[in-house]
């Protein structure tokens, strides 16, 4: 694992400096053979990256946190290009972690490219913020015209299982997404401060302790509404999907992880007709 010092707080309190951890994954892959293959892969600091299978179609990549999760004033990017026609799946192992802080933000920056023809489907599983946890995290992604991106990102708010709620913290979770260049989708969650009063209100989360937004930019996009809507009938959570311009929305509020677990694992699976990656069922 990678520490650096960031001697800021130190100059600031007179108090030892805390290590601070980075973690980088960047990954290209391409269609060769008939298959997708890895091109490129780099890793450093906390940040590994396992190949279940080295070529397959769909490619499944598993991205590993080695430090166990983030702690406040750690940065970490992921940086993952999909060639032409290449089909890739970008998981990880298990639920991250994100630790109380004393000020200093955590700090994820995501960046996906797909190329023509490409499927890249981006499913890491739930992000979990500890009660005054801070979080800044930057999605961006880059498409072709005829590429197809498939995005789910779940974040629950407490641990529940230790019977605790987030009562206080930030979160900013920033997307955009760019087709051909032109910014066709841009979203900012943004919660600080009380929490648990913010999240009750009826037109923030009306008092879900978990959240999810699944996002389908593809040709068919549109075409998929109703069997989204299907997959979601008589879910456990509340939810709600919408398509526009090439684009395929739903947004999910659950009272348990469980509950947003359930109901996100049948949207994937009947969106992509195939089953989810292994780590999500272990």
């Amino acid at each position: 694992m990678l520490k650096v010092l960031d001697p800021a707080p130190a100059a600031a309190s007179g108090t030892r400096a805390r290590q601070r951890s980075l973690g980088r994954v960047d990954l290209s892959v391409s269609r060769q053979g008939g298959a997708t293959r890895v091109a490129r892969l780099s890793e450093a600091g906390a940040s590994r990256l396992r190949l279940p299978r080295a070529v397959a179609d769909p490619l499944e990549a598993v991205i590993i946190n080695t430090g166990g999760g983030m702690a406040c004033g750690d940065r970490y990017s992921v940086s993952i290009d999909a060639g032409a026609r290449s089909d890739v799946v970008v998981t990880t192992p298990a639920a991250e972690r994100v630790y109380r802080s004393d000020g200093a933000e955590a700090v994820l920056d995501v960046r996906l490219a797909a190329a023509c023809g490409a499927c890249l489907a981006w499913l890491p599983q739930e992000t979990i913020l500890y009660d005054r946890a801070r979080l800044r995290r930057r999605f961006d992604a880059e498409l072709a015209a005829d590429a197809a991106l498939l995005v789910f990102e779940a974040l629950v708010l407490g641990r529940a299982a230790s019977g605790e709620s987030m009562k206080e913290g930030a979160v900013e979770d920033r997307w955009r997404i760019r087709r051909d260049g032109r910014l066709v989708y841009a979203d900012t969650l943004r919660l600080d401060g009380d929490i648990a009063a913010l999240s009750k209100r009826p037109a923030v989360l009306g008092g879900a302790a978990a959240l999810a937004t699944l996002l389908y930019v593809a040709p068919d996009a549109e075409a998929r509404l109703d069997e989204a809507r299907d997959a979601l009938s008589g879910s456990r959570s509340t939810a709600g999907a919408s398509a526009w311009n090439g684009m395929l929305a739903v947004r999910i509020l659950a009272s348990s992880v469980a509950d947003l677990r359930h109901d996100g694992m049948r949207l994937i699976e009947a969106l992509t007709s195939r089953p989810l990656p292994r780590v999500w069922r272990s």
